[in-house]
């Protein structure tokens, strides 16, 4: 008998809508996996009274695979057609209460809460304890307040594990996009423009995009940062830097023989073996890849650019590439959010373990309302039940929109 995923979920900060939507959506998520909810109980106890769901708290179930560790509780959740949900809930931060909280503002005892859950959430999941890491948004502010200087989950993630290189994703079914860096100032991106750099992401991106969809030949489209691709410099001559930058991604994979050893990145770690896909198997569905009854060599990818931004997201959501490596945060996220609202997932790189958070923050102004939709996060979470069935080679399948 296939056992089933455990998925390990953090609360994110306790005072934004992170509690709403993971009560909401517990029922669903159990028909997919075991649920392990890291966070501060506090952020549950917040919340008000429900028409959409009723909770409690109880011991939990069983010993679980969990070991010693945090404050262990039961949750126990009941939509209005009377089906139920339940997680494992762990708490790293028992000392904080609902009344150090205030419902819809981030703090430094609320920053606290998130990035502890952050942290054991991360070795439940790299030690085997779960299968994946879904994420539910955390303040920055808030950390900060608390005293962790970090620019997000990313970079804390990556310092977590030892990883030395890691690049935030954005997949979904008709556009992926890695981003070249995140959480910066326009300036500083211009200024800090290097060939090096951008040649790294793209290698780096067709790397683990490869060993992610198992495809061969992966055509990769790098945006310009100027319009019209600076137009042979009329508008400025950053291209200049990317074009070197695709000729040096370009020569990463030139030793390449469709072995794993040889790829550029072997000495990362990564959850997906570099080889074709299971039969059939595809992550959003619709045409699967298939191995047609062998193991045929993976082709290098082939990288394009670069290409005006105005145009090169239309052309990859059309099909024409596989994937589009962006400059930086809004270029990247402007058109993935306008075209996949719902079902971009933010998917992290250079992890040895699977780790999705849903594409909006904590909203601290709809918190409490009941209002907050929680169709993003359950597609971070059906995802993350997808990757790990492709990672552990197990039949796992969860599809969100689908409804189950």
């Amino acid at each position: 008998m296939t056992r089933r995923p455990c998925i390990a979920i953090t609360l994110g900060d306790p005072c934004g809508i992170g509690p709403e939507l993971l009560l909401g959506s517990l029922q669903a998520i159990n028909r997919w996996a075991e649920a392990v909810v890291v966070g501060a109980r506090a952020g549950v106890d917040l919340l008000g009274a429900s028409d959409r769901v009723a909770w409690r708290w109880g011991a939990p179930e069983g010993p679980g695979p969990l070991g010693a560790g945090p404050e262990r509780h039961g949750l126990l959740t009941t939509g209005p057609d009377g089906a139920s949900g339940y997680a494992t809930w762990l708490d790293p931060t028992p000392e904080i209460t609902a009344d150090q909280l205030r419902l819809g503002t981030g703090s430094a005892a609320s920053g606290r809460c998130a990035v502890e859950a952050v942290r054991f959430g991360a070795t439940l999941v790299q030690s085997g304890r779960a299968d994946a890491l879904v994420t539910l948004p955390l303040a920055k502010a808030a950390a900060h307040l608390a005293g962790y200087p970090i620019p997000g989950h990313t970079e804390f993630l990556q310092a977590l594990c030892g990883s030395p290189i890691s690049r935030m994703a954005f997949v979904s079914p008709r556009l992926s996009v890695v981003l070249d860096t995140v959480h910066q100032s326009l300036r500083s991106v211009v200024q800090g423009l290097s060939v090096e750099r951008v040649a790294e992401t793209l290698a780096f991106a067709a790397d683990r995009f490869m060993g992610l969809t198992g495809k061969s030949g992966l055509r990769v489209a790098l945006c310009a940062l100027n319009p019209h691709a600076g137009e042979g410099g009329a508008f400025g001559r950053e291209e200049e830097v990317l074009d070197q930058a695709v000729l040096l991604a370009e020569d990463a994979f030139r030793r390449y023989d469709g072995s794993a050893a040889s790829a550029p990145f072997a000495e990362v770690p990564s959850p997906f073996g570099l080889g074709p896909a299971p039969e059939g198997w595809s992550i959003f569905g619709g045409p699967a890849a298939s191995a047609g009854g062998t193991a045929p060599v993976l082709a290098a990818p082939r990288f394009f650019g670069p290409l005006p931004a105005d145009t090169l997201f239309q052309r990859a959501a059309r099909g024409e590439f596989d994937l589009v490596v962006a400059l930086y945060h809004d270029q990247g996220l402007i058109p993935i959010k306008v075209l996949e609202p719902d079902r971009a997932v933010n998917l992290t790189l250079g992890l040895p373990y699977i780790r999705t958070s849903p594409d909006h923050g904590t909203a601290f102004d709809r918190a409490g309302r009941w209002t907050a939709d929680a169709a993003n996060f359950m597609e971070a979470t059906a995802l993350a039940v997808r990757l790990a069935g492709r990672a552990k080679g197990e039949p796992w399948q969860a599809q969100a929109g689908a409804g189950g």
